[in-house]
This record gives structure tokens, C-alpha cells and sequence, in this order.
């Protein structure tokens, strides 16, 4: 099983590497990037500042060809595109993500500064997900086929059919101060006077302003892990080691949570390596709806203002921690069933 698990490790190389090759590669050929952007915006000053003086020809349509030169220094985009690639990947190696074009800020100190908001937002998600299905996904099996069963199915699908962005833009409206009940902000990490609140107030605000985008983010995510835990209950109580168990005299209780639980979360385990590439990620449209400044909105504003070295910096750690945590849920299938043994 180690060799298995050292050829996962290896083959991360190869993988990682493809995957920014084909991003770097989108991102230089694309039309609108970063230089396009600046010469446009080099031409509607110009053209402002010609309609303000009663002009109607700009100095803007005649860009100095110089000045079009420094233009592709600055963004590299003077190199042949494979020599681009090969001076990103060398930085790469010596942590260095290069400077992002908006922020005029290391990369790597834009996309720390945003981790803990969806680190935040994520985990709460997470262990509410887990605190919430696993349990209700075994009283399902138990209540298999009654009237609870059938409206908590109902409940859980009719969340999962809603995007999550759509749910909180919903909540927003009702809840938000819009046109029905104004309980909680509108968006935002925390108020703007956060600080001078005490420190119950700071609790409560923080409280205040959690609430609505962890609904959205969990929305989803109740019918596929309820679901799977009802099923697997459902499966393991079939089993001839169950009527052994009942036959022993041992209560229902003792059966479900000492027997058939155990079992059931085998299928469940294998899901918490790939969610924790997803805490650590945060949802783009979420924090775009909340105006959360966690790494789905830094991702979603980069890619809209074209800030190349931001958006491969997110795709770096982001990939990296998908690949990790693919290999992390095979760890955790080995711990919690012994008889697993990959090859």
C-alpha cells in the first residue's frame, strides 16, 4: 500500500504541471487581457479629456509605439509565450507568484489575506453538513419508507435542485432589508464598526452576518450526504452480521450506532478529503452575492479584471490541495476499513 500511495504522490507532478500549462496557455491567448485592457483604458482617458476641452479628436487613438512596448514589458507579454511559462513555473519554485496587476501586492500575501474568510465560512459549512445528515441520514434508515422519510426526502431534494447563489440572493431579498423583513445585513464579513463593539456585540455581529451565506453554502450539500448515509445504513442492516447482532439480544440502538453505523461511514469518509479543498476554496457566487471578501470573490474579481498572476496563484493552491485531497480520502478509506488494501 505504500507503493501506491508513493506513485499518487508522484503522479502529482505530471498532473499539477498539466493543469497549469493548459491554464497559462488560456489565460496568454485569450483576447482582452491585461495590455488590451490598459491601452483601452489609455484611450477612453484620452478621449474623456478631449470631450472636456471641446475637442472631438483624442490624442488617445495614436498610442506611442514605445509606450505599447513598455506596456508588453510590464506584463511580460515581450517573451515568446513558452519562454512566459517556463519564468512563471522557475518563480513558482522559489515561492514567488509574482505581483498582482490590481493590488500592486505580492501575490501570495493578496491570496493569504483572504484564506481566513473562507477558511471561516467553509468549516462552519462543513461541520454543520456532517453535524446535521449523518444523524439524520440514520433516523431516515430507521424511519425507512414512513411519512417523515418521504418529507424530509422532499425537503432535502427541493434544497438540493436551488443553486446556492440563488437561495442567498432569495434571502437577501427577503431577509435583507429589501422589500420584507430587514433581520440581517445585507452582506459583508462584519460591520463597519466591528471594532468599537464590545465583545458580546463583536459575537453577535459576527453571528449576524454568518448566518444567511452558510445556509447557501450548505444548501446543496444536505441531500447528497443524507442520502448516502441513508443508504449505506439501509445496506448494512441487511447483513447477516445485523440478525446476528439482534439475535444476540443486543437493543436496536446498540446495533445501529455500535454496528451499522461504524460500516456505513465507510463510504462517507472517502468525501472529507475532497472537502477540504472546498473549504479552503470558497464558492465564487456566494461570496460574490454576500460581498464576501474570502477567495471565491478574489477569483471571480481577478478573472474579471484580467489579473493573470492572481488567478494562477488561486489555481496553484487550489489544484494542489484537490490533488492532496484526492489521495487524503483514499488514506482515510485505509483507516477506516483495515481491509482495504490498495495496489
Amino acid at each position: 500500500m505504500t507503493t501506491y500511495f508513493l506513485r499518487r504522490f508522484l503522479l502529482i507532478i505530471p498532473t499539477f504541471f498539466g493543469i497549469t500549462l493548459i491554464t497559462f496557455l488560456i489565460l496568454q491567448i485569450v483576447p482582452g487581457g491585461p495590455l488590451e485592457m490598459e491601452i483601452m483604458k489609455i484611450r477612453m482617458g484620452g478621449q474623456t479629456k478631449g470631450s472636456e476641452s471641446g475637442s472631438n479628436t483624442g490624442t488617445t487613438q495614436n498610442i506611442p509605439q514605445s509606450a505599447i512596448e513598455e506596456l508588453q514589458k510590464f506584463y511580460g507579454f515581450d517573451k515568446p509565450i513558452h519562454q512566459r511559462y517556463l519564468i512563471w513555473i522557475g518563480n513558482l519554485f522559489k515561492f514567488d507568484l509574482g505581483k498582482s496587476y490590481v493590488y500592486s501586492e505580492p501575490v501570495l500575501d493578496v491570496i493569504t489575506s483572504r484564506f481566513p474568510v473562507s477558511i471561516y465560512f467553509g468549516l462552519i459549512g462543513f461541520m454543520l453538513t456532517y453535524i446535521v445528515c449523518v444523524p439524520l441520514g440514520v433516523y431516515k434508515a430507521v424511519k425507512n419508507g414512513s411519512t417523515f422519510d418521504f418529507l424530509s426526502s422532499a425537503i432535502v431534494f427541493i434544497g438540493y435542485a436551488i443553486p446556492g447563489f440563488a437561495f442567498g440572493a432569495l434571502m437577501l431579498v427577503l431577509f435583507g432589508g429589501g422589500s420584507f423583513w430587514d433581520v440581517f445585513p445585507l452582506g459583508g464579513f462584519r460591520s463597519t464598526d466591528y471594532e468599537s463593539l464590545s465583545f458580546t456585540g463583536k459575537i453577535t455581529d459576527q453571528i449576524h452576518h454568518t448566518i444567511l451565506p452558510v445556509m447557501s453554502y450548505v444548501i446543496g450539500s444536505f441531500a447528497t450526504l443524507t442520502i448516502l448515509t441513508k443508504n449505506s445504513v439501509i445496506e448494512n442492516l441487511s447483513q447477516d452480521y445485523i440478525r446476528t447482532a439482534f439475535s444476540k439480544g443486543l437493543s436496536e440502538k446498540k446495533v445501529i450506532f455500535g454496528h451499522a453505523l461504524r460500516n456505513s461511514l465507510i463510504p462517507i469518509s472517502t468525501g472529507l478529503g475532497h472537502a477540504v479543498s472546498l473549504v479552503l476554496a470558497g464558492s465564487i457566487l456566494i461570496e460574490k452575492v454576500f460581498n464576501i471578501n474570502g477567495i471565491g470573490l478574489l477569483s471571480y474579481d481577478s478573472i474579471v479584471q484580467r489579473d493573470y498572476p492572481v488567478v494562477m496563484g488561486i489555481l496553484v493552491i487550489s489544484s494542489l490541495l484537490l490533488l492532496i485531497g484526492n489521495i487524503l480520502s483514499d488514506v482515510l478509506y485505509a483507516i477506516v476499513d483495515p481491509r482495504i488494501r490498495f495496489k
